[in-house]
C-alpha cells in the first residue's frame, strides 16, 4: 500500500508538470469582443469557448510544437503555431470579420430592388398581380412607388421629371424596345408582359448601373424565371378573355420547355361599361408566347420569344368643327426573341451572353367623318384635309451583349463587357391627294463598360464604374463615370450616396436626315438615401437633384431636332414605408414624392415644369388576407396634385410662345380587388383556382390629364379616361402546382 500511494502521488507530479495554461482575449479589428468562439489545438480533445468578455482559459496535456486555432462563424479563421513545455501561454488574438452577403451593407441608392432573396425590399410577383391599381401590370404596380408619375393618357414610365423615353426597360440585361403596347391617342398602354415571367426586379428612379446605359433618368432591370419546380398547366377565363400554357419539365430536371396562348377581346366589357369613345373596332389582342430552359454543367441557356397581334378602332368628337367626327384605328404585329446564356468558366470567372432582336409594325389609319360615320375629303382646306392619313410604321431592333464577372475575396467583384445595339425604323406618311412622305432612321451604337464592387468592411461598400459609347448616326462618343458608397450603422440600417452620368441619343422622330450636328443629351445625378428594412417591415428615404443638358431643341413643320440648347432639372425627396408586423395579416406600404422640375427642351418657349409633373403624388396601398374566408381584399389609393397644360403657339416671327396654359384638377384614385380561393386546404385537389374581382376608380372620381387644343379657335377639351371606372372578373386555375399557399404568404 505504501509503495501504491507513493507511485500515485509520483503520477500526479508528472501529470502536473506536462500540463500546460493557455488564456487570452479574443477581438475583431475593433476591439469588440467576440463571445462563443472556438479555442483548440489541432487534432486533439483539448480547447474552450470564449466568454462575454472574449475571453478564455484551459489546460492542455499535450507538449511540444503544436497549432492554436480561434474559429467563429462571421469571421476569418485564426491558427498559430504554438510550443508546450509547461509555460502558461497569454494570447491576444484579433480576427477580421468576414465580409458576407447576410451581413454586408448594401448599395440601394436611387434603386428599389425585389427576388428571391430580397422578397421583403420591394415588390414581388404576387405584390404586383394584386395590386389593385395596378391591374396585373408591372409599370402600374411601379406606380405606387415614389419617384413615379400617374400620367394616364400615354403609355410608359414617367420618373422623377423625366419623359417615358427616359426610362429604359430590360430583361435579362436586353432591352425592350416595345415593352408596352403601342400607344393610342389620350389612351395609356400597358406593358406585354406577365409579372410571373420574372423571378427579379429592380427599379432604379436614378444612378443606375454602368451595366445599362440609354436612359437619362430611370432603368427598370428584369430578371425571367429558371427552370420550373415541376411541369404544370394553367388556364385563364374573364370577362375579356381567354388564355392557357403549360410549362413541361424533363425527367431529369435538366432542362424544360413551355407555350401559352392568350387572347383578349373587350366587346363583352365595353357593352357592360359605357366607353367615352366611340370604339367601331373593339380592341382585340392575340398572344402566342414560347420558351426553353437547358441546365448546363455551370450555368443556364434561357430563351424567351412571342409573337403578339392587336387592333383597336375608336372614333371621338373633332375639336377644330365640334360637328364632324376623328377616326383613328391601330392594328400593331410585335415580335420578340431574347436568348441568354450564364456560365461559370473556371477561376472565379462568370459569362452572361444575351442576344435580342425583335419588330414592330403599326398601320395607323386617321380620318375626318361626318355624323354619319362617312369619310370626309375637304381638298381645299388645309387643316381638314391633313386630317386624313394612312401611317406605316416598321422597327427592327437587335441587341449582342456580353458581360464577364469575377468573383474576389469576399463579395468584392469586377465586370466588364459590352453591348451593340442595331436600329432601323421605317416610316411612310400618305395624306390627301397621294401626298406621299418617306423615311428611315438606322443607328449601330456600340458601348463598353466595367464596374466593380469594393467591400472594405461588412459596414462600408463602394460601387464603382464607367461606361463608353458610341453612336454612329451622330459621330460622337460619350463616358459616363458612375460611383455610389454604402454605409451600414450599428442598428442595420445604413445610408448611400449616388453620382453618375447619364447620356442618350434623340428619338428616331426627331432625328433630321443629318445628325451628325447633334450630340448626347446629358444629365447628371445626385441621390442621398438612407434606409432601414427587416424582414416585416421597410423604411426608406432620399433626397435627391439631378441636371439636365443638352437637351434637344425641336422646330420646323416635323419638329425635328434643331441643336442641344435644351437644359434642365428635378429636384426632390421621397419617403417609402411598407409594414407587415403593426396590423396582424394586414400588408400595406405608403409612398410620397415631391418634386420640383423644370426644363426648356423641344418646342418650349423657354424654362418650365413639364405637362407630366405634379408636385405632390402620394399612395396607400393595403391587402390583407383571411384564411376563414379563403379571401384576399386589396386596396390602393393614389392621390396627385394638379399637373400644368399648355397651349404653345408660333408668332409671326415663327418663335414659339405659351398662348393658353392652366393646370389640371387633382389627380385622385381609388381601386379595390377581390381574390377568392376556393381549393384552399384541399390537399388532394387536381387543380387549383383564383377568382378575382377588381374595380378601378371605385368612386368614380373626376379624373382630367390634360386638354386637347383646337389649331385656330380658342377652344379646349379635356383628356379623360376611356370610362369612369373599369370592372374586370377572372378565374385562374393551375394545374399540377399549388399556387394558393404562395399566394397566402405573399399577403395576397
Amino acid at each position: 500500500m505504501k509503495y501504491f500511494l507513493s507511485f500515485g502521488l509520483l503520477c500526479n507530479c508528472l501529470i502536473g508538470f506536462g500540463q500546460t495554461k493557455i488564456a487570452g482575449r479574443l477581438t475583431d479589428t475593433k476591439n469588440k469582443s467576440l463571445r462563443g468562439a472556438s479555442i483548440t489545438i489541432r487534432n486533439s480533445y483539448d480547447g474552450t469557448t470564449t466568454d462575454s468578455l472574449g475571453n478564455f482559459l484551459f489546460t492542455t496535456n499535450e507538449t511540444g510544437d503544436q497549432l492554436l486555432e480561434a474559429n467563429i462563424s462571421g469571421y476569418s479563421s485564426y491558427s498559430k503555431n504554438i510550443k508546450l513545455e509547461g509555460k502558461e501561454i497569454l494570447l491576444n488574438i484579433s480576427i477580421k470579420e468576414l465580409i458576407t452577403e447576410l451581413k454586408a451593407v448594401v448599395i440601394t441608392a436611387g434603386a428599389f430592388e425585389a427576388s428571391d432573396a430580397k422578397k421583403a425590399t420591394v415588390l414581388t410577383s404576387i405584390d404586383i398581380v394584386t395590386t389593385a391599381s395596378a391591374e396585373g401590370d408591372i409599370t402600374g404596380a411601379l406606380k405606387t412607388l415614389p419617384g413615379t408619375q400617374q400620367v394616364g393618357e400615354t403609355g410608359g414610365l414617367f420618373v422623377r421629371g423625366g419623359t417615358a423615353t427616359e426610362s429604359k426597360i430590360f430583361i435579362d440585361g436586353n432591352l425592350v424596345n416595345n415593352f408596352f403596347y403601342s400607344s393610342v391617342p389620350g389612351i395609356a398602354s400597358r406593358g406585354r408582359f406577365n409579372p410571373f415571367l420574372f423571378k427579379g426586379t429592380v427599379f432604379s428612379s436614378g444612378g443606375y448601373s454602368a451595366l445599362y446605359g440609354q436612359a437619362l433618368s430611370s432603368a427598370l432591370i428584369l430578371e425571367s424565371t429558371d427552370l420550373p419546380d415541376k411541369t404544370s398547366a394553367n388556364i385563364a377565363l374573364s370577362i375579356i378573355g381567354a388564355g392557357a400554357g403549360i410549362e413541361k419539365l424533363a425527367k431529369n430536371k435538366k432542362s424544360s420547355w413551355g407555350l401559352t396562348y392568350n387572347y383578349t377581346n373587350l366587346w363583352l366589357a365595353f357593352n357592360v361599361i359605357k366607353q367615352r369613345r366611340d370604339f367601331y373596332a373593339i380592341p382585340v389582342d392575340q398572344q402566342v408566347d414560347g420558351n426553353f430552359r437547358i441546365k448546363t454543367k455551370g450555368g443556364i441557356v434561357k430563351y424567351y420569344g412571342y409573337v403578339n397581334w392587336s387592333n383597336v378602332g375608336f372614333r371621338t368628337q373633332d375639336i377644330d368643327s365640334l360637328r364632324l367626327k376623328d377616326a383613328f384605328s391601330l392594328k400593331n404585329l410585335n415580335i420578340y426573341h431574347n436568348l441568354n446564356w450564364k456560365e461559370k468558366i473556371g477561376k472565379g470567372w462568370r459569362v452572361n451572353a444575351g442576344l435580342s432582336y425583335s419588330t414592330n409594325m403599326d398601320q395607323i389609319k386617321t380620318e375626318l367623318q361626318n355624323n354619319e360615320n362617312v369619310k370626309l375629303e375637304l381638298a381645299n382646306d388645309s387643316l381638314f384635309s391633313a386630317k386624313n392619313a394612312d401611317i406605316l410604321n416598321k422597327g427592327q431592333y437587335a441587341q449582342a451583349r456580353l458581360v464577364l464577372e469575377k468573383r474576389l475575396k469576399g463579395l468584392n467583384a469586377i465586370r466588364l463587357g459590352a453591348d451593340h445595339f442595331y436600329s432601323k425604323e421605317e416610316y411612310n406618311y400618305t395624306g390627301l391627294g397621294g401626298f406621299k412622305f418617306t423615311g428611315n432612321v438606322k443607328e449601330n451604337l456600340t458601348a463598353a463598360f466595367a464596374e466593380t464592387d469594393f467591400y472594405i468592411s461588412n459596414n462600408i461598400a463602394a460601387k464603382l464604374g464607367t461606361r463608353l459609347e458610341y453612336s454612329r448616326i451622330m459621330a460622337r462618343w460619350n463616358i459616363a463615370p458612375r460611383a455610389s458608397v454604402a454605409y451600414k450603422f450599428k442598428d442595420n440600417s445604413q445610408a448611400s450616396f449616388a453620382y453618375g452620368l447619364f447620356y442618350q441619343t434623340p428619338e428616331s422622330k426627331y432625328l433630321p436626315p443629318l445628325a451628325n450636328n447633334l450630340g448626347y443629351a446629358k444629365a447628371a445625378h445626385y441621390i442621398l438615401q438612407y434606409q432601414r428594412t427587416s424582414s416585416l417591415r421597410t423604411f426608406r428615404t432620399e433626397v435627391f437633384y439631378k441636371k439636365y443638358d443638352n437637351l434637344f431643341k425641336t422646330a420646323g413643320f416635323r419638329e425635328q431636332a434643331l441643336n442641344n440648347n435644351g437644359y434642365g432639372y428635378a429636384r426632390g425627396i421621397e419617403i417609402f414605408w411598407r409594414d407587415k408586423k403593426s396590423i396582424k395579416n394586414l400588408d400595406y406600404w405608403i409612398s410620397y414624392s415631391y418634386l420640383d422640375t423644370k426644363r426648356d427642351f423641344l418646342n418650349f418657349p423657354s424654362e418650365m415644369q413639364p405637362s407630366f409633373a405634379a408636385t405632390h403624388t402620394a399612395s396607400l396601398v393595403m391587402k390583407k388576407f383571411v384564411v376563414k374566408w379563403k379571401t384576399g381584399f386589396n386596396a390602393s389609393y393614389t392621390f396627385a396634385t394638379g399637373r400644368p397644360y399648355y397651349q404653345i403657339r408660333k408668332d409671326a416671327s415663327q418663335n414659339n410662345y405659351i398662348y393658353d396654359k392652366g393646370r389640371t384638377i387633382n389627380y385622385n384614385g381609388l381601386g379595390f380587388s377581390l381574390n377568392y380561393l376556393p381549393n384552399l386546404g384541399k390537399t388532394k385537389a387536381k387543380a387549383f383556382t383564383v377568382l378575382v374581382l377588381s374595380v378601378s376608380n371605385v368612386l368614380g372620381q373626376k379624373q382630367i390629364y390634360g386638354y386637347n387644343y383646337a389649331a385656330v379657335a380658342d377652344r379646349k377639351l379635356p383628356i379623360l379616361p376611356p370610362s369612369k371606372r373599369f370592372v374586370y372578373i377572372g378565374c385562374f386555375i393551375s394545374i399540377g402546382i399549388d399556387r394558393t399557399q404562395d399566394a397566402i404568404n405573399n399577403n395576397l
